[in-house]
């Protein structure tokens, strides 16, 4: 399903970025680390007709992926916000045409595209969510759980956040923190929707420790693998009962077709700033949806911008699975959003407003600012 109706041209002025470090509610765990604060960039668009914002969700280091903070600033500043501006007069589907000569960079050039599509529809009066198709009001919220102290510790966190309401729950593993973990999850919740996220942190010499997840009735084992491994995941899904779903390893429309060519996932997550932007999202959902293959939307610590993209994302139709869509308090005591994400019966309202459908509390974006500087032509 296409953009049925694609949005005006806007004249682009300048873009402002910011580095925020926002405090997290308590330490966020992976097999690739933990955060204690979250560093992101924010991008303002200003346009001869409004503004629009944007997040990349880079961290402050390339653990995750290749990209980073320093590295996403130097980007935008110096090669990607030029070409921009040099277009000046453009439509915010020509942005990843206009970003293509520049290899790599996706999560900058998705916080960018975001920031112009919001711009241009907060001048249309027309929202994010009616622009992509999403077809729903409210969308199913899980929560991702960090890997905790010991087992004990990761039940009494995941006990907390099913009172407070999240349909499904994800759990971070890694090598020595896996069986035991996902055992005791299950053993103490019985037959809640469950998955386990393993973030690129085994290989295949593993797969006697991975099929042993088989017996836990889980809803799928996110990227087991390295992301360039998708030889690999097609021949780890043959011996696996559970669903394994690609996360790294799907950076763009053509990485997915090539991922179920070869078996390698029966599940996609789909991050718009993994893949380059919220248009290439969109064709990767459609893409899985042709093929019969259900997709969910994964999540990057965002702030309330990038949720409220998010949460429009998982509203099309082959979202079938909760996403990481939660609610702004999970991570944050305060965000830069005067309209937080909250949970409603385990679910997150996808926004209806012009653009983005979020005002921006410039108090608190001041407050968390680091770093900022204009780009202009």
């Amino acid at each position: 399903m296409p953009i049925a109706r694609p949005s005006v041209p806007i004249c682009l002025e300048s873009v402002e970025l910011r580095v925020l470090h926002l405090p997290l509610v308590s330490p966020f765990t992976t097999s690739f680390g933990t955060e204690h604060v979250r560093e992101v960039i924010v991008a303002r668009a200003v346009t001869a007709d409004g503004e629009g914002w944007g997040e990349i969700v880079t961290s402050e280091a390339p653990l995750y992926s290749s990209e980073y903070t320093h590295s996403a600033w130097d980007v935008a500043r110096r090669w990607l916000i030029p070409a921009l501006l040099a277009k000046r007069t453009f439509a915010p589907e020509e942005v990843p045409t206009i970003l293509e000569p520049f290899k790599g960079h996706r999560m900058v050039k998705a916080g960018l595209e975001l920031s112009i599509l919001d711009a241009a529809l907060r001048t249309e009066g027309r929202s994010f969510g009616e622009y992509i198709g999403a077809e729903r009001e409210l969308v199913p919220s899980g929560v991702s759980v960090g890997i905790q102290r010991d087992p004990q510790a990761l039940v009494d966190a995941v006990a907390g956040y099913l009172d407070e309401g999240y349909v499904r729950i994800k759990i971070k593993i890694k090598p020595g923190r896996d069986i035991a973990d996902t055992a005791a999850v299950r053993e103490a919740f019985g037959t809640i929707p469950f998955q386990v996220d393993a973030n690129s942190a085994y290989t295949l010499a593993d797969v006697e420790t991975l099929a042993q997840l088989d017996q836990f009735d889980l809803l799928l084992v996110e990227q087991p693998l390295q992301e360039d491994d998708i030889v690999d995941h097609a021949t780890l899904a043959r011996q696996l009962k559970t669903p394994v779903c690609l996360d790294e390893s799907i950076v763009s429309h053509k990485a997915a077709m090539d991922a179920l060519a070869l078996g390698a996932a029966s599940i996609i997550n789909i991050k718009a700033g993994r893949v380059g932007g919220y248009l290439e999202a969109v064709k990767i959902h459609d893409l899985c949806r042709s093929a019969g293959i259900p997709v969910w939307c994964g999540g990057m610590l965002e702030t309330g911008i990038g949720r409220a993209a998010n949460a429009a994302l998982a509203a099309l139709p082959g979202f079938e699975l909760p996403g990481d869509i939660s609610a702004s308090d999970r991570f944050y005591t305060r965000d830069i959003v005067t309209e937080p994400v909250v949970l409603e019966d385990g679910h997150v309202r996808v926004p209806t407003g012009h653009g983005l459908g979020v005002h921006i509390d410039h108090a608190a974006l001041e407050d968390f600012t680091v770093a900022r500087e204009v780009v202009t032509a």
